[in-house]
């Protein structure tokens, strides 16, 4: 490769490899440490093809970087300007794919990223896959990670996660490539998608899950600085009291699949409308049991009641989005007479 035209003709892999080597061994080996995976193979690939690269060109490459930077000022980067940058050399499907993995959360590898998701948003999904699949991804993030999962899977499913994790060996390359694709495709493309809701939408979410002293505490400071956020934020929260949205067969559905224990809990902490509600939509005996389990529990935490809240309103939402349960959102219909 030689002269002005040969250098025009590099390509942005190319530049960087040359740029690399340029740096020497114990600078490139730094840089290399801070790049993604699929950007090491490019620009080693590229490296690995440079062959001989003439001092002229070297200077030539290292004069435009340094003039580029030079130019360059203020710089603001955001995920729109990242987007269009890389629409200018990339396909579309590819930019799309690369962009879903910026906006997911944190972390270089997937298991990185996995272990960076909320326990709750990851146990929601992990409850529908294999038990196999399930003990294979808590085995790759943080114990403590996994513990909150663990304790938020159904307990049944749970304990089946647990028998598969203590009788694994270790897993062939090929089966943990093929869930890490799965979960790549799947969990965190979705979960990337989603982070692209409205902001209010997201902090609604945030906040169902705070336990009730934040809720109220966080709520009322933002009141105080921006009132019309903290409003819209409190009509797009779901929480347990919303319950009694659900029309009478939504809510036998519901209470079928609630574990007895942990509906006693959170109706513990509930409005009496509420309890009533759910006490008129069981059998008199069940209604009588169920009566007998809160008033045995005795004084409880509120965390652990607005824990066992949480988990029900959790498992509405999944119904919900199943089509078993309708929610009325709250507004009059409007009639034609």
């Amino acid at each position: 490769m030689s002269g002005s035209s040969a250098f025009r003709k590099l390509s942005g892999p190319q530049k960087a490899a040359t740029l690399l080597l340029a740096l020497g061994e114990e600078h490139a080996s730094s840089l290399f440490s801070r790049m993604h995976e699929d950007e090491i193979r490019d620009i080693s690939a590229a490296m690995a093809q440079l062959g001989s690269v003439p001092a002229q060109m070297v200077e030539e490459l290292c004069r435009e970087f340094a003039e580029q930077m030079g130019q360059a000022g203020s710089l603001v980067g955001s995920f729109e300007s990242t987007e269009r940058l890389l629409l200018k050399t990339l396909p579309p499907d590819r930019v799309s794919q690369i962009m879903e993995e910026i906006r997911g959360p944190a972390g270089r590898t997937m298991w990185d990223k996995l272990g960076n998701v909320n326990e709750a948003v990851l146990a929601n999904y992990l409850k529908n896959e294999y038990p196999q699949t399930v003990a294979v991804v808590l085995t790759k993030v943080r114990p403590e990670h996994a513990a909150r999962v663990l304790t938020l899977l159904p307990e049944g499913f749970s304990m089946e996660v647990v028998m598969r994790m203590l009788r694994m060996e270790t897993v062939q390359k090929e089966a943990l490539d093929g869930v890490e694709r799965t979960l790549k495709a799947e969990f965190m493309s979705n979960l990337a998608r989603a982070q692209r809701r409205d902001a209010h939408e997201m902090m609604a979410e945030i906040f169902n899950n705070l336990d009730r002293q934040a809720e109220g505490r966080i709520l009322g400071a933002l009141e105080e600085r921006n009132r019309d956020s903290a409003e819209k934020i409190r009509s797009l929260m779901f929480t347990f009291e919303d319950l009694q949205r659900l029309d009478a067969a939504g809510l036998q559905v519901l209470l079928r699949a609630v574990e007895k224990d942990k509906l006693a809990l959170a109706l513990k902490g509930a409005s009496d409308a509420l309890r009533d509600l759910f006490l008129k939509n069981l059998t008199e005996r069940a209604a009588k049991l169920l009566k007998d389990d809160i008033a045995g529990i005795g004084p409880v935490r509120l965390k652990d009641v607005d824990e066992a809240q949480a988990a029900i309103v959790v498992m509405a939402k999944d119904m919900a989005a199943q089509g078993q349960i309708v929610m009325q959102d709250g507004r009059e219909e409007e009639m034609v007479y």
